[in-house]
């Protein structure tokens, strides 16, 4: 059963950091390394069904907004499902607190909640059900910027800031060669956009002010792109930001995966092969988390129902220059991964791991379908996928 609503996920963190303090019994998850620190987005439908927990890794120990007693037997973790309403696949996710998250996703949808999943509102742009709302990043109850994908005027940004009442398109592409994947932003007003490559780089929109206007970037500063090297707009992870100045850009589809860096919000990049598998067109790089400048973790392998991905996880201690492959990758194809202090998060269409041991060494505790999920600072965690799926991280007896 599920612990009372008022034990949330902060007892996830305290329950790591005891780990951390105290001596190991045999069957406990290894402590987190310290010296790599994890990488810091009408009519009710029925509840989706999710898939079976799969043997987790045990926490003991640990306090939330109260001590928590009675966990001698171990927690677990599991997803607890959230009827949204919607039927749309949510590939974009944006959790502001425990409070407040918007998703976005298929048929032009966009929907949010402001009492942590309880009720969730359609707040969709007018206009839009033929676009698909890949990625958003939302700013409070009130303020988000979506991002629509495909091929010329298809990409297009929104930003509302009433909550959803109305929207204004603040960018759309008259590039026919460009295809938008995902955005980022550094703080309430920068922000960037990544497109497929142009002219054979990677095209880089920028907004100073919270995504009311936007720019491209100069193109002189961006690395060649490789034959066939683009973006995955699969979980609005390809971009990805630390700080006031680093992002990160995941790239698939080519002979070798990459992650692009850059320091200066967007105008120069450096670039670096990493160990997950390309040279196929549905094979690369598909979610990046970074805490701080340095410590990140990238996940993808390939999207194809079926295939393998033997390496579908990899770390880096220096931004992005050299990566590691993982020594216990996810089992399979993961397309989002995000942070807790103590703990990562990865999900893709066959399972949710967990990592412990700053993206090393992973473990599925569930097997069912996501697309991409996100943590808070006030360490509460979501996950959202196919057919309105919605769910929010608990800790299991």
């Amino acid at each position: 059963m599920t612990l009372p609503m008022g034990l949330r996920i902060a007892a996830l963190t305290a329950a790591c950091a005891a780990v951390l303090t105290a001596p190991l019994p045999a069957q406990a998850v290894p402590a987190f390394d310290a010296t790599a620190p994890v990488p810091a987005s009408g009519a009710t439908a029925p509840t989706p069904a999710l898939g079976p927990a799969a043997p987790a890794p045990v926490l003991r120990g640990g306090t939330d907004d109260r001590p928590l007693t009675g966990l001698a037997a171990g927690v677990r973790l599991g997803w607890e499902p959230k009827a949204t309403g919607v039927s749309a696949r949510l590939r974009g996710l944006s959790a502001v607190d425990r409070r407040v998250v918007w998703a976005s996703g298929s048929a032009g949808t966009v929907i949010r909640t402001v009492d942590g999943g309880r009720t969730w509102q359609n707040v969709s742009p007018t206009g839009t059900q033929s676009l698909q709302f890949r990625d958003i990043e939302a700013f409070g109850p009130d303020s988000a910027v979506v991002l629509s994908i495909g091929e010329g005027a298809d990409s297009r940004v929104y930003r509302t800031d009433d909550g959803g009442r109305t929207w204004a398109e603040t960018f759309r592409n008259d590039e026919p060669r460009a295809f938008y994947d995902c955005m980022a932003f550094f703080d309430r007003r920068n922000g960037l956009a990544m497109s497929d490559p142009v002219d054979g780089r990677f095209r880089i929109l920028s907004t100073r002010d919270g995504g009311r206007t936007w720019r491209v970037l100069p193109p002189d500063g961006m690395p060649e792109a490789l034959p066939g090297e683009a973006g995955f707009a699969a979980s609005g992870q390809c971009l990805t930001t630390s700080g006031g100045r680093d992002a990160w850009m995941a790239s698939g589809g080519a002979a070798r995966a990459r992650v692009f860096h850059s320091g200066d919000r967007g105008r120069t990049w450096t670039v670096a092969d990493t160990p997950i598998p390309g040279g196929d067109p549905a094979k690369g790089v598909f979610g990046l988390a970074f805490r701080g400048p340095r410590h990140g973790i990238a996940v993808g392998g390939d999207y194809r129902t079926g295939e393998a991905s033997p390496s579908a996880a990899a770390t880096t201690r220096d931004g992005g220059a050299t990566w590691t492959e993982a020594d216990a990758p996810p089992p399979a194809y993961r397309s989002g991964v995000s942070l807790l202090p103590h703990a990562a998060l990865a999900v893709g269409p066959t399972g949710s791991d967990v990592s412990f041991t700053g993206g090393r060494s992973w473990h599925t505790f569930d097997t069912g379908s996501f697309d991409t999920v996100a943590c808070t600072a006030d360490l509460s965690c979501w996950a959202s996928g196919e057919q309105g799926r919605l769910a929010r991280l608990r800790l299991l007896r």
